[in-house]
């Protein structure tokens, strides 16, 4: 059986739902809030399954193929660690209870899977019809990392994603939760609930952030199969890493820098590998150990240097950046809360009412369940 037989599809994908399901079964059981403990043995859990499959493909595939599983995996875990930067604003946003945030986060797993499983296959075509492909892909993560660096210190607005908006505009919305629900019937009429804006939020952020991240994995790798695994097991961690590292996420001031950096050299090798493959030879490709070993170094240096800073200077915080410009915001202290009249106060928000994205107006503040982690 080889890497890219129906047999190996076969037997990845199934392990690939087994763990989704897992998850899923594990989260519907008791909606609760995700405690630090219960975070970080999932995490365990889930780096270690990956870890394992990578020693699965070295015995079978050998050392080669294995190495650059985990040079694409690695990428994919520090490209999501940014993802998570999104989640905690959408989470924030439109105040999900602790208690329902696993559930948005499981759906937005499952339909990330779904929409990378589509670019895989459609990248994969279009590298092995036309070679010019990794150019395209190179220019692209090059392009994705300047906006990373200009836009390092800016955060994404909610409010303006076009699917946002147009769920305000196709259905009348109800000014709070209604339970887990996403969609609920109120005086003949449907209604959707800020948890269904929340769903569609979080799908249009993983489209978008497939769009580089695909590219990015095939710069270490050119099977499918390897790519799709790197993306899955990568994502399937994202449920716990999000309730692991929320509390450090805005520590992490030089992220997007450091991601940019990741970017920009793949995009480079992606680039090289054209030039070595259909120009000339002189041209010099980028060993995968070469290409796993600069993931490793500029992940950690990007996190301890990050700390150092601020340790130095704690006023300090992380945002998400943006790669859209009609899609962002400039950051304010503290993700977007303003000072008033020494009382924080969140931006469309007046005496206690928050503008939702259809215009109606909602007494529901952000709620005071310790999401936000102190300074």
């Amino acid at each position: 059986m080889t890497i890219d037989s129906a047999g190996a599809w076969i037997v990845v994908s199934g392990v690939v739902v087994a763990l989704l399901v897992l998850d899923f079964v594990v989260a519907a059981r008791r909606p609760h809030a995700v405690g630090m403990r219960e975070a970080t043995a999932w995490t365990v859990f889930y780096i270690g399954v990956a870890i394992v499959f990578g020693l699965v493909l070295w015995w079978v595939a050998g050392a080669g193929l294995a190495t650059e599983y985990f040079a694409g995996w690695m990428v994919e875990k520090s490209l999501s660690v940014d993802n998570l930067f999104v989640f905690v604003i959408i989470m924030a946003r439109f105040s999900v209870p602790p208690e329902y945030q696993q559930k948005v986060l499981l759906f937005g797993i499952a339909t990330a899977l779904a929409m990378r499983t589509v670019l895989i296959v459609i990248g994969a075509a279009a590298i092995s019809l036309f070679s010019f492909t990794f150019v395209v892909f190179g220019l692209l993560l090059i392009w994705t990392a300047v906006q990373l660096v200009r836009h390092r210190d800016e955060d994404p607005d909610i409010d303006r994603n076009p699917l946002v908006r147009r769920a305000g505009k196709i259905f009348p919305m109800t000014d709070d939760m209604r339970g887990g629900r996403l969609l609920v019937r109120e005086n003949g009429k449907r209604m959707a609930t800020p948890l269904f804006v929340v769903f569609l939020a979080i799908g249009s952020t993983d489209l978008l952030f497939a769009l580089d991240s695909i590219p990015a994995v095939f710069g270490v790798t050119r099977h499918p199969l390897v790519v799709f695994a790197a993306n899955a097991f990568a994502l399937l961690g994202l449920r716990a890493l999000y309730f692991l590292i929320e509390g450090l996420l805005e520590r992490l001031v030089y992220l997007s820098i450091g991601l940019a950096v990741i970017l920009g050299f793949i995009g480079l090798k992606l680039i090289l590998a054209f030039l070595h493959q259909d120009v000339s030879e002189s041209f010099p490709e980028v060993p995968t150990p070469v290409s796993l070993g600069v993931i490793f170094v500029v992940l950690l240096v990007t996190v301890l240097v990050s700390l150092r800073r601020v340790r130095e200077h704690p006023e300090e915080r992380a945002h998400a950046g943006t790669l859209h410009r009609g899609h962002r915001r400039q950051a304010q202290p503290r993700d977007g809360q303003r000072e008033q009249g020494g009382e924080t106060q969140e931006p469309g928000q007046r005496d206690g009412a928050e503008e939702r994205s259809d215009g109606s107006r909602a007494g529901e503040g952000r709620p005071g369940h310790g999401r936000r982690p102190a300074g």
